[in-house]
């Protein structure tokens, strides 16, 4: 009877100690996994906060460019406005160096002058814009008129009214140009009067 009751007792303990083992796997996996996503969540937070400095360093990388070429733009329209006045006045001094008597002491001074005003316009990039004998083209150059011409093509520029300028490789002034309209027309010889009184 003993043994039987000690037998009964030994399998009735059987399941209860299979229990808490699976109680205590179980409780293991639950306590693992709280630890794993804390370990994750700071390199999500890491990456998160890397891509976001990246992107700022970029944004600040694109600002100071942009600034830098806004800067660099106004202040070319500046000096556009300004060397478009002191182009007028070398345009000026030029026109009345044209047939002068360079021998007069008063004229060689006017030239030095001139001749100091061009080579510090193209210290600044301000260069002229050569026409005469030049294909007549429209984006540099403004027609005034068209004169017939036996020396020079039709199409290409004859005479310069007004000089045109560049201004470090853009057009800063179009010139005011004439045009040839080609070798002009040579009329036709009318019949011979007496050819005429004769027949007549």
């Amino acid at each position: 009877m003993e043994d039987v009751a000690k037998e009964t007792s030994a399998e009735a303990q059987e399941p209860v100690q299979e229990k808490n083992d699976n109680t205590n796997a179980a409780a293991g996996e639950e306590a693992n996994t709280p630890q794993d996503a804390q370990s994750t969540k700071p390199a999500d937070e890491a990456a998160a906060w890397k891509d976001k400095y990246l992107r700022s360093l970029a944004d600040y990388d694109n600002l100071k460019k942009r600034t830098a070429r806004e800067r660099e733009e106004t202040f070319r329209i500046a000096a556009a406005d300004v060397l478009k006045d002191v182009t007028g006045t070398a345009d000026t001094l030029a026109r009345a160096l044209d047939g002068a008597d360079m021998e007069n002491a008063f004229v060689k001074g006017v030239a030095l002058i001139y001749d100091g005003l061009m080579k510090a316009l193209a210290r600044h990039g301000a260069t002229p814009l050569a026409t005469v004998g030049e294909p007549f083209n429209p984006e540099f150059h403004q027609a005034m008129t068209t004169i017939p011409s036996a020396d020079v093509p039709e199409g290409n520029v004859v005479a310069e009214m007004q000089r045109g300028w560049m201004l470090n490789g853009k057009l800063l002034r179009e010139a005011q140009v004439v045009v040839s309209a080609g070798a002009p027309e040579v009329p036709a010889e009318e019949p011979a009067k007496e050819e005429g009184a004769a027949n007549g």
